[in-house]
């Protein structure tokens, strides 16, 4: 009895970290997550066991669709040693009203962690707050922060280094990739250029931020809109669809309004002859990228998209 009230007061000293933005974290901490991905990345090609996790269960929440990212957080739980349990929104309280307070609370003491793929950030915020396991930003409106870690270690694996490399992001600014990807560059200390129409720049909240962060890496931010000056000699390029989840009605207008932000040949010839493309999928060929760019020899997508699951497992290993 005494034995178990010394883990039981362990378990209470423990600190409960979650991953929401990559703003939350030290670029010595992205850093290690990143080389943590490389060595379980290692493993899993060697098909070396590796099961961390044994034991853990992961709860997925989903009020938007996913390929990549179900995919990716469930086998990269079976290959910790955990098990994941996808709850779809509507098969849950939540979407018939419970409050996330409530859901929070119940959640948290039947798993070891949340993943949660929604529209509001504030609602994966508020999850946060209430619940007493680790939460992690599957996505929402504002942030992509998972996708964004696997877009670094891609990034790492092509050009064997981040730091002083030039990222040019093209398309709807006011995007959760975008976002992530602003924060990202400048905690590892990438410069990054952003092309958007004035209509659709960044986030103000999230410019501020980076260029706080900036300030610290020496990271170079630049935001513009013009895309053939922002991918000046750009050793990355990245874009995302026009017309993300949940904007339907202003499909027709963003597409008309961003034709001349498509990422194609004769707006690549600027960036750097050996640049890599990055789109972190689903794309549609001839709105944001035309097919010669997103299937041509710069093109690292597929490579982007496998290490989903090995970024997440880093997450997954060092927050669980």
């Amino acid at each position: 009895m005494k034995e178990l009230e010394r883990v039981i007061n362990i378990q209470e000293k423990q600190i409960k970290s979650d991953f929401l933005t990559l703003s939350d974290f030290s670029s010595e901490e992205i850093f290690y997550l990143l080389e943590e991905a490389v060595y379980l990345k290692k493993l899993q090609k060697n098909r070396i066991a590796h099961p961390f996790l044994q034991g853990k269960v992961l709860g997925m929440i989903f009020e938007k669709s996913s390929t990549r990212t179900r995919v990716s957080f469930e086998v990269g739980m079976y290959q910790l040693g955990g098990q994941a349990l996808y709850l779809h929104a509507n098969d849950l309280q939540l979407g018939r009203g419970e409050t996330i307070h409530d859901t929070a609370k119940v959640l948290s003491r039947y798993l070891d962690g949340i993943m949660i793929r929604t529209f509001e950030h504030e609602k994966v915020v508020e999850l946060a707050e209430y619940a007493s396991i680790p939460v992690i930003n599957g996505l929402t409106d504002l942030h992509h922060p998972a996708q964004v870690l696997a877009d670094l270690l891609t990034i790492y694996e092509h050009k064997g280094k981040l730091q002083g490399l030039k990222m040019c992001y093209v398309g709807d600014g006011n995007n959760n990739v975008c976002h992530s990807l602003l924060e990202g560059a400048a905690k590892v200390g990438m410069n990054i250029s952003v092309a958007s129409p004035a209509t659709h720049q960044p986030d103000e909240k999230v410019v501020k931020t980076a260029l706080n962060i900036a300030n610290e890496t020496g990271s170079i931010i630049h935001i513009g809109e013009d895309p053939f000056e922002m991918i000046q000699d750009a050793d990355v390029v990245v874009t995302d669809v026009f017309v993300s989840m949940g904007q339907e009605k202003e499909a027709e207008e963003k597409r008309q309004k961003f034709t001349s932000y498509q990422v194609n040949e004769s707006l690549c010839k600027y960036a750097k002859s050996d640049y890599i493309f990055l789109h972190c999928l689903p794309a549609h060929r001839g709105e944001e990228v035309s097919a010669e760019i997103i299937d041509g020899p710069h093109s690292v997508v597929f490579d982007e998209a496998e290490n989903r699951l090995h970024a997440q497992k880093s997450i997954l290993k060092n927050l669980l």
